[in-house]
């Protein structure tokens, strides 16, 4: 699934204003932001949640969903599953990789016919572990988000895809609130995954701005995934809290630049660092000297460039002889002292 650098999702989850034309041109958009992937969600309303009018299904989380009752929010917000194989073959034409997050068995079934490539689970399904089992037992590569987990859950997570001999897992560290904030972030927790759960990890971001992506590729991060909008006038669900096409450029740009920064452990002497090296110090006659004169910290001294010999003889070349007279400025080497 992953490429050989960092993956970068644009979610166009609820961001397509109920117009098939505009979900097209965000996936446009989405290539020329630089992104690799262009992901969905699917489910209705119904496989989501039930129609009811009670306060358990109204939101009350102090959320910029208040007020909604799920199902209301779901409806208005889901991508009609009529439009998944347009979608599905534009981004193939435009050299991104299309894949979705189910919700349910049937949203799973119907990604199957579409040859998804690849499987994400949204954070709060990371408990659903028959959802899990069944979206693993497909034997495709596996994303997963934990935004509300416990570390059982993450466990449980990772146990139901092996269990279905499923290894292709990656786990992305999320902050279930939309937007988080910078405080709530918590990166540090990257890594801790990597090491914790030996998986693949990245991160599903819901800060404004493009900060966090970079630092996340910088403690390891392989996969980046940012929620990406037409145009925020568009509005909807997702859209305050999501990135238009110049901020996903800019975070695109900025992670790129990012991995080439981090680079590789490199101790390697190239031509560059070898011509660089003139510029170290060595030991240089710092007076005129003559035939017999001894050495002494007066008449030598450690100096840029590095023509004469290594500072790390200073100490044993002290108390030995000149050979020959010298002037101030000779780079100072063993065939002229004894």
């Amino acid at each position: 699934m992953l490429l050989d650098k960092c993956f970068i999702i644009a979610e166009l989850s609820a961001n397509h204003g109920g117009d098939i034309e505009i979900a097209k041109e965000t996936v446009r958009a989405a290539k020329r932001a630089g992104a690799d992937a262009i992901k969905l969600q699917t489910y209705t309303a119904d496989t989501i949640t039930l129609d009811v009018r009670s306060d358990l299904f109204k939101i009350d989380q102090g959320t910029a969903w208040d007020g909604q009752y799920l199902h209301d929010l779901y409806k208005q917000a889901s991508l009609p599953w009529e439009w998944h194989k347009e979608l599905y073959d534009l981004a193939k034409e435009e050299g991104l990789v299309c894949f979705s997050s189910p919700f349910d068995f049937t949203a799973v079934d119907f990604l199957e016919k579409l040859q998804t490539p690849i499987y994400k689970v949204a954070s709060f399904e990371i408990t659903d572990i028959p959802l899990i089992e069944y979206i693993a037992s497909k034997q495709k590569p596996i994303i997963i988000s934990t935004g509300i987990a416990t570390i059982e859950d993450i466990e449980l997570a990772i146990s139901a895809c092996k269990k279905e001999g499923n290894n292709d897992i990656t786990i992305l560290k999320c902050t279930s609130a939309y937007p988080a904030s910078p405080e709530d972030a918590n990166l540090l927790t990257i890594p801790d995954i990597k090491e914790k759960f030996n998986v693949k990890v990245g991160l599903s971001d819901h800060t404004m701005g493009t900060e966090a992506p970079t630092v996340a590729v910088a403690l390891g991060a392989t996969v980046i995934e940012k929620h990406f909008i037409l145009n925020k006038e568009i509005g909807g669900a997702d859209a305050h809290f999501s990135l238009d096409e110049e901020e996903f450029t800019q975070m695109v740009n900025a992670v790129r630049l990012t991995e080439r920064l981090m680079g590789k452990v490199d101790y390697e002497m190239n031509d560059k660092k070898q011509s660089s090296r003139t510029f170290s110090r060595s030991l240089f006659i710092s007076e005129d000297v003559k035939k017999g004169d001894i050495i002494t910290k007066h008449n030598i001294k450690s100096v840029r460039p590095n023509y004469g010999l290594h500072p790390k003889y200073y100490n044993d070349v002290l108390g030995k002889t000149f050979t020959t007279n010298a002037i101030k400025g000779t780079p100072l080497s063993l065939d002229i002292i004894k």
